[in-house]
């Protein structure tokens, strides 16, 4: 294996702790709307996926359209719970700076949103202007799709084997592995659910993380195994 020369952060559930009033927002419009979840099973079956791309796997499932002003909606109630509320995830902000290796931030979230909520937890200036949204580099496409991954190592000139990557969803590591790249899997955040990390790992990540107190430590652990 080749160590490491990058390490890509997911933000939502991994350095903010958004995941879980996303999944309540979404909870209830999808509710509203006739299709009754509750967060937990958002959390469970959705995290890290766009709310376009929920919309659109129910659609499919339940084969009728949701209103589109379902996507509006989210977006407003969304961006004035997190402008509030959102909050940084317990030891990240001790953990980042104790990381002696390029760093950036690969998101399903827009630009502006990353902005904010980065800046609310005082995490910002830790990565700018390393924060890539999905949406907005490359072609475009979210994950689980391997595009923003690939678009950070290009940034940085590093082979993606030489990449790890912390990510809290399915799909999320399902995108990273895509790309050829490590990851270590995160459960430390309040949408976390019974056989989270067991998924992570069936889903490819090579360990699994509860706190970010450990994250030095793993990564060196890493960097070391890679020169076995």
């Amino acid at each position: 294996m080749t160590a490491p020369s990058l390490i890509i952060f997911d933000c939502d559930g991994v350095l903010v702790d958004s995941e879980i009033i996303a999944a309540e927002v979404e909870a209830k419009l999808l509710t509203e709307a006739g299709y009754a979840i509750d967060a937990e099973e958002i959390a469970e079956r959705f995290a890290g996926l766009t709310w376009q791309d929920i919309l659109m796997t129910i659609e499919r499932e339940i084969d009728i359209p949701l209103s589109a002003s379902l996507i509006d909606a989210n977006k407003a109630i969304l961006d004035e719970r997190l402008k509030n509320e959102v909050q940084l995830i317990d030891d990240v902000a001790e953990a980042i700076p104790a990381i002696r290796l390029p760093k950036c931030v690969c998101s399903n979230s827009t630009t502006e949103r990353l902005e904010m909520m980065l800046k609310r937890t005082e995490l910002y200036d830790l990565f700018a202007p390393n924060i890539f949204s999905a949406r907005e580099v490359g072609n475009g496409k979210t994950k689980p799709d391997a595009n923003v991954f690939l678009h950070a190592a290009r940034h940085f000139n590093v082979d993606p084997a030489q990449v790890i990557v912390i990510e809290d969803s399915v799909h999320g590591v399902q995108g990273a592995r895509a790309a050829g790249m490590r990851v270590v899997g995160f459960t430390g955040a309040a949408h976390s659910y019974r056989g989270h990390a067991d998924r992570l790992t069936d889903a490819g990540a090579e360990t699994v993380i509860h706190r970010h107190k450990d994250l030095p430590g793993v990564i060196e652990a890493l960097a070391l195994w890679a020169d076995i």
